[in-house]
């Protein structure tokens, strides 16, 4: 049974008057200082050494105006450790980066022993599922913790849940259900599935579904996408003709694309027989980060970053400076830079991490997913933020994105 079913979600329509979710405007700056907080300071300064893994994107064969730069992630990592390192003056705490880039001459499992190895008990990883797993249980005997910073796949929240990693990028479901909540709030209930060829596409195609039948809205059609990598074809391919007989006759209000490997689904858009909007991994997408986002204090940290990087900060720039910020927000808060103080700690309900989402975010207990506000956005515009007005829970709206506590098949030891 679905959270939606048994804690009622129930959607305020006012039409051309609703907005998003506005969380109190207590918690909006995530600039509050240790000073401020009033810990008592220490007599002496101590450093907590964060490890970074992460695989540079190869540069692209050919001319890719999106290509993703060498640095993403580990730039986010960057100025987070500037901004521990800020709040650490006033508690005489101080912290590193211990960056490993995979280039292929070494393992994930091999890097993190590395440095479990010399005595870093945190590490933040910008890795897939798989090897998120693979390191969490070679470090599992150590003390360390790990923070998932770029794996959205649902099962590592679940069946292949780790007591020791703690998840900063939100889940597919998340993703999927901060969709379907803003579809609901505008009527739009009729959905066409195209699914890519990828295992990841197959994966978020699955958590649309689930978030349709949570939501109530109806996929009326699904197709597979069979004409290959089309996102930098020419305009004029024979292909789009096909595209077109490819949506004719189909009954929708949006068209949904699973195509995670950005390899054709921005290809749809304007292409469709029926002139209909666009979402899901292109189009109209869910979010943790967008250029637009300036409101909370994003602007400032938007500006601080490019400053410091020379680029936008993108979505897993911002989840790895939320993975190092919990580090350094934790020791704040518990006056001590003590790992085995902090890891339990992360669940506690009493951390709280500012990060410019309007609300203070905190780590689930059932799953470790870190609770969020999710941004809906257009490429050159935010439309909303889930949750949505209206959409209830007995704890926090933020808890009806994703997978909740009577549902969760996570069972930490």
């Amino acid at each position: 049974m679905h959270a939606s079913t048994r804690f009622p979600l129930i959607p305020v329509l006012l039409l051309g008057l609703c907005g998003p979710w506005s969380p109190p405007a207590a918690a909006q700056e995530p600039a509050r200082s240790a000073e401020e907080a009033g810990p008592a300071p220490v007599p002496a300064a101590t450093e907590t050494r964060i490890g970074f893994l992460y695989r540079p994107e190869p540069a692209p064969s050919s001319y890719d105006a999106e290509a993703a730069p060498e640095d993403e992630a580990v730039a986010g990592a960057r100025m987070a450790i500037k901004d521990n390192n800020t709040t650490g003056r006033f508690t005489k705490q101080t912290y590193a980066l211990d960056e490993i880039a995979l280039d292929g001459t070494k393992s994930a499992v091999d890097s993190a022993r590395e440095l479990a190895g010399r005595g870093l008990k945190f590490l933040v990883l910008a890795l897939p599922a798989d090897e998120v797993l693979a390191v969490a249980d070679a470090v599992k005997g150590e003390g360390v913790t790990v923070f998932n910073a770029a794996a959205p796949d649902d099962r590592l929240r679940g069946a292949d849940c780790r007591k020791n990693v703690f998840h900063v990028i939100p889940s597919r479901a998340m993703q999927t259900d901060a969709l379907a909540q803003f579809f609901t709030l505008m009527r739009w209930r009729k959905m066409f599935l195209i699914t890519g060829p990828q295992d990841n596409d197959r994966l978020y195609a699955e958590a649309f579904k689930n978030s349709a039948r949570k939501f109530n809205l109806k996929i009326t059609a699904e197709k597979p996408w069979t004409f290959g990598p089309l996102a930098k074809a020419r305009g004029d391919t024979p292909t789009r003709s096909e595209a077109m007989v490819f949506t004719r006759g189909v009954d929708y209000d949006l068209a949904i694309v699973a195509d995670e490997a950005n390899d054709w689904g921005d290809y749809v858009p304007f292409r469709t027989v029926d002139p209909r909007p666009v979402a899901g991994t292109q189009g109209l997408i869910a979010t943790t980060w967008h250029p637009t986002l300036e409101t909370w204090g994003a602007a400032q940290a938007q500006n601080r970053f490019r400053r410091q990087a020379g680029r936008l900060m993108r979505p897993l720039d911002y989840q790895a400076w939320a993975a190092v910020r919990s580090i350094g927000e934790a020791a704040t808060q518990k006056k001590t830079a003590d790992p085995t103080v902090l890891a339990p700690y992360f669940a506690d309900p009493a951390f709280s991490l500012p990060a410019y989402k309007g609300v203070s975010l905190t780590y689930r207990p059932w799953d470790h997913q870190l609770r969020q506000p999710v941004i809906v956005v257009q490429p050159k515009a935010m439309v909303s933020v889930a949750p949505e007005q209206g959409f209830t829970h007995q704890r926090t709206p933020l808890d009806t994105l994703g997978i909740d506590l009577p549902e969760t098949t996570c069972k930490f030891p």
